[in-house]
């Protein structure tokens, strides 16, 4: 029995080291690299809108791909970089907001700013909108993050409104969050239904963040240092 648990230690590992080392793995990681750099160009704004839309659906469908190679390692990369505060650069709204307005949303012109910090129990979540270096309202709740699917969700249960704090009910938040452009109407839903709003996160390094939000948008952030 022990000899035959060995040999299966040794065939898993062995699989899991020729994964590592496959060429598809090694294009994969190239590909998403190309992609990333291809984004971070679009942080000046300067890039036509729908190309950066190609390259954020590009990058969305590789991360999957290497998901299934190399398994949870890949959402725990993201996970462990999300840590810190991130501006809100282009985002394609919810396909209700595209519906509403004749055309994809990209580039947002508003200051807003998540924050993330995965490094405590719990993990705790933040979003505001800005004028300049002033929060005019910031959200403020917990997160968690399932590895296997990469998928975050979250409770906002605090709001601050130009400073003072409000104690929130999760269906309160979203609602706010809605109106206000932070949040999407399929919060709302999730919340009537008892479930959380949430994010199937892309990718997340030292210089941005890419992630799928439950209205169906697309969104890239760069990271704030």
């Amino acid at each position: 029995m022990k000899k035959l648990l060995n040999l299966l230690l040794f065939l898993v590992s062995g699989t899991q080291l020729l994964n590592a080392f496959s060429p598809h793995s090694h294009a994969v990681t190239y590909k998403t690299r190309s992609c990333t750099n291809q984004l971070f160009q679009t942080i000046t704004k300067s890039e036509d809108p729908e190309e950066v839309l190609v390259a954020l659906q590009d990058l969305e469908k590789l991360m999957r791909q290497k998901r299934k190679v190399e398994g949870v390692d890949v959402a725990k990369e993201v996970l462990d970089g999300l840590t810190g505060e991130w501006r809100l650069i282009f985002t394609t709204g919810t396909k209700k907001t595209q519906d509403r307005f004749k055309t994809k949303i990209n580039y947002f012109p508003l200051k807003a700013i998540q924050a993330f910090d995965a490094t405590k129990e719990p993990m705790s979540i933040e979003n505001a909108i800005y004028a300049g270096d002033f929060a005019l309202i910031k959200f403020m709740g917990n997160f968690t993050f399932d590895l296997k699917k990469s998928k975050l969700e979250f409770v906002f249960d605090r709001v601050a409104i130009f400073g003072f704090t409000i104690n929130l009910k999760t269906d309160e938040a979203a609602k706010i969050g809605a109106s206000t452009g932070l949040g999407s109407e399929s919060n709302v839903k999730n919340a009537e239904k008892g479930n959380n709003a949430f994010f199937n996160w892309i990718s997340a390094d030292d210089d941005i963040a890419t992630a799928r939000g439950g209205g169906g948008g697309i969104a890239l952030w760069q990271k704030i240092k």
